[in-house]
């Protein structure tokens, strides 16, 4: 294999992987074991590592899952699958190296509730979450489970308490956020799913409604991280830098929808992930330095 054909391959076992979900999914895993345990260290990141991997098996198989309806949305065709660049049988290789990969890791250097709940994570996306949408326009609610068990990963790991009112409500947090973040991107992408045959809330709401219904769930997403802010964090600067976003998110976002009329949902969408990955950088730096 040549140097040129190894990045070629490289490049297309990266975009497999859904690295951009991926990379959150293992953040947010880190946060519950900074958490618990008030470090990162060593373990941290391999514990991190591992659930990258992992991650990105499921990423893969959702290409795997997905692939036919990929090839009738622009935004999609242009997937390794769909566009024939590879054939089913080299993504099934790949999906066995990440998951082979990261089981390893989580198998060999932590206790097997951080390979169990890995893979739990990983059978609600594919099993339940991706064949649900093909069924209901609303299966982000129930599917939203997927973005709350990351964070229970690392707790659990570190030997936290399931009923441990902290991961409850960094789940909840996650679990909420998740429905917006789907709203929105249909928003942007709506006629698309419609063009790969799925349920659409498009053929149930007017885009005015739908974007009522996501500035309430963003009003719900908001509430629970000043939930967190207030009553999880302890340390004053990061509290205050967070709160600061998150009242600044708020005003932006009431603005755009009750003074201007018009949710503008690409603006909406970076700005509500980036208090996600806020969050996660908040906690992770209060668990340090405020454990």
């Amino acid at each position: 294999m040549t140097g040129q054909s190894f990045i070629y391959y490289f490049k297309i076992i990266f975009e497999l992987g859904k690295v951009r979900i991926s990379f959150p999914v293992a953040l947010s895993a880190l946060t519950g074991y900074a958490l618990q345990t008030g470090e990162i260290g060593p373990k941290g990141l391999l514990l991190a590592l591992g659930v990258f991997l992992v991650s990105c098996s499921s990423g893969t198989i959702n290409h795997l899952q997905e692939r036919h309806a990929d090839a009738l949305m622009p935004r999609t065709q242009n997937r390794p699958l769909p566009s024939g660049k590879i054939k089913p049988s080299f993504a099934v290789t790949v999906i066995a190296g990440y998951f082979f990969t990261g089981s390893l890791i989580l198998l060999t250097s932590f206790p097997i509730v951080a390979w169990i709940a890995s893979v739990v994570t990983l059978l609600s996306y594919n099993a339940f979450y991706t064949p649900l949408k093909k069924i209901t326009a609303f299966a982000v609610v129930p599917g939203s489970l997927v973005g709350a068990l990351p964070p229970y990963i690392g707790w659990l790991t570190a030997g936290g308490h399931i009923a441990d009112p902290t991961i409850f409500w960094v789940a909840v947090f996650f679990f909420i956020g998740q429905i917006p973040h789907f709203w929105l991107l249909l928003l942007m992408f709506g006629n698309e799913y419609k063009l790969a045959g799925y349920p659409s809330l498009n053929d149930i709401f007017s885009e005015n409604q739908i974007k009522r219904l996501t500035f309430t769930w963003i009003l719900a997403t908001i509430a629970s991280a000043m939930v967190i802010a207030l009553h999880v964090m302890s340390g004053r600067t990061v509290t205050f830098l967070l709160i600061f976003y998150i009242f600044y998110l708020l005003f932006s976002l009431s603005i755009q929808l009750l003074v201007k009329k018009d949710l503008q949902a690409r603006a909406a969408f970076f700005k509500l992930n980036f208090l996600y990955l806020f969050m996660m950088i908040a906690l992770v730096t209060d668990s340090i330095f405020h454990p």
